[in-house]
């Protein structure tokens, strides 16, 4: 599942070799976990088979076509992918296989894609990718080259499944999140940090990583949890928001705003604001856990069950001094 030495060569070529002790260490721990053999036995199951006919642009990234393979291989691509659930990031189209992902991402993609400056021969990276669906369509755009850092192992297993489908792709996707990248990179034109701000324990340090991580001028897009209020205003669960217990804090858009102001980032651009629905997020045939309708108080959707305020969520995009 873990190919050292074709990731490691990318890095090279990318100008990212300071990156290669981090990853080795992750490979060697990846390689030790107890999970880390399925995946490569799923992975190693698939039909070898590569798409004639793939396609970024779409809401459900294409990956192939149905007469590109018959109906065995078809089974086949299937059960192995359906052993890889829950899929939470889609949709995708592969060879005829519609992955109907827990979250319809293109509605994220669709509020973000004619905000951002133009990707093309832009140097990308994006923070907690998933399985890489927000990867594929920043390939659409023409990029230098996108690269993912993404700890959970499944998201990771779900992405190499794809990309095995595919000729060579300029992306690659890293596994293990954003502590393990120096401090100091200065590197990136374009950041994205989509839903995980929220996760993290210290906002400044989270602010300051990605500050690091974009070159001088470079640009940053943060999507997040917010709550309506005025400056100064935040949310801190006493346990739990819709059920998640990683969840530490959700400021006021304007709150937010001035973090972003004291970490010296400029050209602060609020450019989106939209409440969770179920047509955005909901249980699928590929997600068949909990999900927004169970996070909702029953009686009045515009709580958690917890009695916080229903999920809303901002983008912000600026750049880095």
């Amino acid at each position: 599942m873990i190919d050292v030495h074709e990731i490691e060569k990318f890095l090279t070529e990318k100008g990212l070799d300071k990156l290669i002790p981090e990853f080795q260490n992750a490979a060697v721990k990846i390689k030790r976990s107890s999970d880390y053999n399925f995946f490569e036995e799923v992975l190693r199951n698939l039909p070898n088979v590569k798409a004639a006919n793939f396609d970024f642009s779409r809401d459900e990234v294409q990956i192939g076509s149905e007469a590109e393979i018959n109906g065995s291989e078809k089974n086949k691509i299937k059960e192995q992918l359906k052993k890889l659930m829950p899929w939470r990031k889609g949709p995708f189209n592969v060879f005829g296989i519609e992955i109907d992902a827990e979250w319809r991402s293109n509605l994220k993609w669709d509020r973000v894609k004619n905000e951002i400056s133009d990707l093309r021969n832009r140097k990308v990276l994006d923070i907690g990718c998933g399985n890489g669906y927000y990867i594929f369509r920043m390939l659409d755009r023409k990029p230098e080259f996108v690269l993912g850092v993404e700890p959970y192992l499944k998201n990771f297993a779900q992405f190499q499944a794809l990309k095995k489908f595919l000729p060579k792709i300029n992306a690659e996707v890293l596994p293990f999140g954003i502590d393990e990248l120096p401090d100091e990179m200065r590197f990136f034109d374009t950041v994205f940090s989509m839903g995980v701000f929220y996760h993290r324990r210290s906002p400044f340090d989270h602010l300051l990583k990605l500050k690091n991580l974009a070159r001088s001028g470079g640009e940053i897009i943060l999507e997040t949890l917010v709550i309506d209020g005025k400056a100064g205003e935040i949310l801190v669960p006493k346990e739990r928001y819709a059920k998640m217990r990683n969840v530490w804090f959700i400021p006021s858009a304007p709150t937010l705003a001035s973090w972003l102001q004291r970490v010296k980032f400029k050209n602060i651009r609020l450019v989106n604001v939209s409440r969770t629905t179920f047509d955005e997020q909901r249980k699928t045939g590929w997600m068949d856990f909990e999900s927004l309708e169970d996070f909702l108080d029953k009686e009045n959707p515009n709580l958690t069950i917890e009695g916080y305020p229903a999920p809303q969520r901002a983008v912000f995009i600026f750049e880095s001094p």
